[in-house]
């Protein structure tokens, strides 16, 4: 008779598989995270003319040999603003952009 085959517990199956890592610091923080698995989603709903404009970035980018895709694009384009605005405050460009 042959030996029980061991079955990994719920434990080993159900672990998280995420790198667990300190909180990033504020830096850290306002750079585009890049095609990394996100935990969270957003739903951003764009004219027909800003969807080919970003298109368009994406073609120029990788005519500059960076290829991004336009999800990427965005998280970069949203670090960006962030830290602008962590920098400059009031006179951040979103806040005009913003307030019109």
């Amino acid at each position: 008779m042959q030996g029980r085959v061991n079955l990994p517990g719920a434990e080993e199956l159900f672990r998280s598989t995420a790198p667990t890592q300190p909180p990033p610091t504020p830096p850290q923080a306002s750079r585009a995270s890049g095609r990394v698995r996100h935990e969270e989603k957003i739903t951003v709903y764009i004219s027909s003319d800003e969807l080919i404009n970003l298109e368009a970035a994406r073609l120029t980018l990788r005519k500059a040999g960076i290829n991004a895709d336009r999800g990427k694009i965005v998280r970069a384009a949203v670090a960006a603003a962030l830290a602008d605005l962590d920098a400059r405050g009031e006179q951040a460009t979103i806040v005009a952009r913003l307030g019109d």
